[in-house]
């Protein structure tokens, strides 16, 4: 999961890289650091790790008091699945806002609506998922 947060903030940077190209946004004075982003690449990889310690509990928990073949133990590995999906979804739209805010204002709006459309389909694509998933549980 540590991978996947990088990996979208390397192709998020990547665009922005373009976008300074060719807006001008080299001239501009940025509104975040290289550390604000490093901050909240590091939340968003607490958040993924809490989400999977959240959910590795919940199966544990369900197996103690149901037995490891029941309904009980399904629902809560899909329900912990979509929890760190949704940390994921969470974390990578908070790195790509602050990655925003490295723009000068001109850029940041379309760089913010960006983020909340990835946000967005991340966030259905987890929904779709969880409900595939529970269909299919006995």
């Amino acid at each position: 999961m540590q991978g996947q947060v990088t990996r979208h903030a390397a192709v998020l940077g990547a665009m922005l890289l373009l976008c300074a190209t060719f807006t001008g946004c080299q001239k501009a004075k940025p509104g975040a650091s290289a550390a604000d982003i490093a901050a909240a690449q590091a939340e968003a990889q607490k958040e993924v790790a809490q989400a999977h310690a959240e959910a590795k509990k919940d199966v544990k928990n369900a197996t103690k008091l149901a037995g490891g073949d029941s309904k009980q133990v399904e629902l809560a590995r899909v329900t912990g699945s979509f929890d760190v999906a949704m940390a994921n979804a969470d974390g990578d739209h908070k790195v790509a806002i602050e990655q925003c805010m490295t723009l000068p204002p001109s850029g940041q709006q379309s760089c913010k609506n960006h983020a909340d459309a990835d946000y967005q389909a991340a966030a259905a694509s987890a929904k779709a998922n969880r409900v595939a998933q529970l269909q299919k549980t006995p």
